[in-house]
């Protein structure tokens, strides 16, 4: 994984775990579905928990006083790109704590807006989705109208 990787890819990571096959007659978001979801969101923190040491090191490492100022102001903004990059991250770290802790009390997998089931694909593919796919479409379809 590259240095340059944005948060919005850091959801490809989570393919590394096995799709949840329901069994049959399973209650949605069973006991078994809520491990499968606090799994995933454990090792989804963890790997940018990792990308935040590396960045880390890399900024220490990497701290060079340059006599040339183009190249001063080329390493000022990688920096400041990999640091913009890491506080998304850190948003995302602290949401990904609020997921987990709404699967311990029993209130993940159910949209905020209507409260239907969420979907256990839609779950794996953002675990921290709080919406369903119709209510996020409505949501976004008003922020094009308004421009926010």
């Amino acid at each position: 994984m590259s240095k340059k990787q944005s948060a919005a890819e850091q959801p490809s990571l989570l393919k590394t775990f096995t799709p949840y096959t329901p069994k049959k007659g399973e209650e949605y978001m069973s006991e078994a579905q809520r491990d499968h979801f606090k799994f995933i969101l454990r090792d989804w923190r963890s790997q940018l928990m990792e990308e935040v040491d590396r960045t880390v090191h890399h900024l220490q490492d990497d701290a060079a006083n340059y006599p040339d100022p183009a190249d001063r102001a080329t390493q000022e903004e990688e920096f400041s790109l990999e640091l913009r990059t890491r506080d998304r991250e850190r948003k995302l770290i602290k949401k990904i704590d609020s997921t987990i802790e709404k699967i311990v009390q029993n209130d993940y997998g159910y949209c905020e807006s209507c409260g239907i089931e969420i979907g256990i694909r839609r779950l794996e593919a953002r675990p921290t989705a709080d919406k369903c796919i119709d209510c996020k479409t409505l949501d976004e379809i008003r922020e094009r109208q308004w421009g926010a």
